[in-house]
């Protein structure tokens, strides 16, 4: 059959999978439109390398293939894009940092290996805040410049994954990876009307379910993991399946479906953004799904007391660690530092040189981090809770700051909010808890900015989180793209 440019940016990851594996559309078409794509929005600053000879002669391979190896691979011609902190071989790892922008690496990383293995192409690699420290995108180093949110340019899209959402939104790829410290995969997916998965990471060890050791820049051991993006929940499903091995999803019924909405994460959001997230709740109860309002009165408070002692002092270990073991251009944290290029991301990096919070850092590992597990985990067992639901964020996109990286945030009128915890706010206690949570599209504001609901699971619970997500998502409906 013949496709159309408009027929082909439309495909979801599965549609496009379906349709290479049964040799409806030619790979090599495929890619050719997809890199098209990313030419023509290049002003929106998604990728920082486009993989064009490589991702053809993949496309080229593909198509040389029986019908019958082509059919069997999982992932076969789809196209992807890879954040640019993660590994990724023969192609510039730079963590969108100036100190690492002419590093190489040797191998990909082993979620990106899976990938590939199953038949994913690399298309590019995906702008981002720089070093991941930041949840606006807006990078300032010049090989990378601002992501720019699609539904409207002078907006962010979130971070710190931000060109891995933005290429998913406006169609240059169905599908990506993102990481997730504090909300990295879910709050740009939120202000991209994308979904982000942020799969289970524990204690580490057997319970984390992406394990790809020294293959990201890192800011913190115990709350990174690579993580799924794409557009719909569904391709989510897919692309965990195919990294972690794990079987189709669990049946899901949403009548009698219990799902905690926890009250400290639905207080204090922009009117605009509230009026979208609770016209949802609604909808949902229609389908049969039974809210339970929880309390978790000590959430924030113990979040706090975990999440900055944890990130800065182990990013002041971990940097240099993965510098060592990769063999960087640059060897110490000091010379990472003394070129960053975004304010914002320059000042977190003094505080990580001086590690100021090493002293509080073991009571937080210790004493604060477990009792915010088990907080959760008798969140779920005291009300027989399937997942907890709540807006991802907090307020939807605003505008880019382009001298500072990030900056200052009102929320009704309030008195100006840091932006980085303001948008943090929901997403970074599951993060410190290491439970999975899975943002998706709520629908969009009067003004027609996009707006994430997430849902949260009990460690382990992955597959299923996932399938809940795919049941919600036939209620709520997907968005409409971006006019571009």
């Amino acid at each position: 059959m013949t496709w159309t440019v408009d027929e082909q940016l439309a495909l979801t990851a599965t549609q496009a999978v379906a349709a290479i594996q049964s040799g409806r559309l030619k790979t090599t078409e495929y890619i050719a439109t997809l890199l098209a794509r990313a030419a023509a929005l290049s002003t929106l600053n998604a990728l920082t390398a486009l993989n064009m000879e490589g991702a053809l002669a993949a496309a080229q391979r593909l198509d040389a293939l029986t019908p019958e190896a082509r059919a069997a691979l999982p992932l076969a011609g789809l196209p992807i894009v890879v954040k640019d902190n993660i590994n990724t071989q023969g192609l510039m790892t730079s963590a969108g940092t100036p100190a690492l922008e002419s590093f190489v690496p040797r191998e990909n990383a082993p979620t990106v290996q899976r990938l590939l293995d199953a038949g994913a192409i690399v298309l590019g690699k995906a702008n981002m805040h720089e070093l991941a420290f930041g949840i606006t995108s807006t990078n300032l180093a010049a090989h990378a410049g601002p992501v720019r949110n699609p539904y409207d340019p002078g907006l962010i899209p979130g971070g710190s994954s931000g060109g891995t959402a933005v290429a998913i939104a406006a169609r240059i790829v169905p599908a990506g990876l993102g990481t997730d410290t504090g909300g990295s995969t879910r709050i740009p997916a939120a202000l991209t009307g994308t979904a982000g998965f942020r799969p289970s990471v524990g204690n580490g060890g057997a319970e984390r379910r992406y394990h790809d050791p020294n293959a990201v820049v890192p800011i913190s051991h115990t709350r990174d993991t690579v993580g799924p993006m794409a557009r719909n929940v569904a391709d989510l499903a897919l692309l965990d399946e195919v990294v972690t091995g794990a079987g189709p999803l669990p049946a899901i019924t949403l009548n009698g479906l219990r799902i905690g909405l926890p009250e400290p994460l639905w207080e204090d959001l922009e009117y605009a953004l509230e009026d979208v997230v609770r016209a949802a709740l609604p909808l949902l109860e229609a389908a049969g799904v039974i809210f339970v309002p929880v309390e978790m009165d000590a959430l924030l408070e113990l979040n706090d007391k975990v999440a900055s002692p944890v990130a800065i002092h182990e990013a002041h270990d971990d940097v240099p660690a993965w510098l060592v073991a990769n063999d960087a251009p640059v060897k110490t944290l000091a010379e990472v530092a003394a070129r960053i290029a975004s304010p914002d991301v320059r000042s977190i990096y003094d505080a990580i040189l001086a590690d100021p919070l090493a002293q509080q850092y073991q009571t937080a590992l210790t004493v604060w981090r477990p009792q915010l597990q088990e907080l959760y985990a008798q969140t779920f067992a005291a009300h027989r809770l399937d997942a907890l639901l709540f807006p991802t964020t907090r307020l939807a996109a605003v505008p880019i700051d382009d001298l500072a990286g990030s900056s200052a945030v009102t929320i009704n009128g309030s008195a100006p909010i840091d932006e980085l915890s303001a948008y943090l706010r929901n997403t970074d206690p599951a993060s410190n808890a290491g439970i999975p949570g899975l943002s998706l599209p709520a629908g969009l504001t009067s003004e027609g900015l996009p707006v994430g609901l997430e849902l949260d699971g009990p460690l382990g619970s992955d597959r299923r989180l996932l399938a809940i997500g795919v049941a919600f998502e036939q209620v709520l409906g997907a968005l409409p793209a971006p006019t571009l």
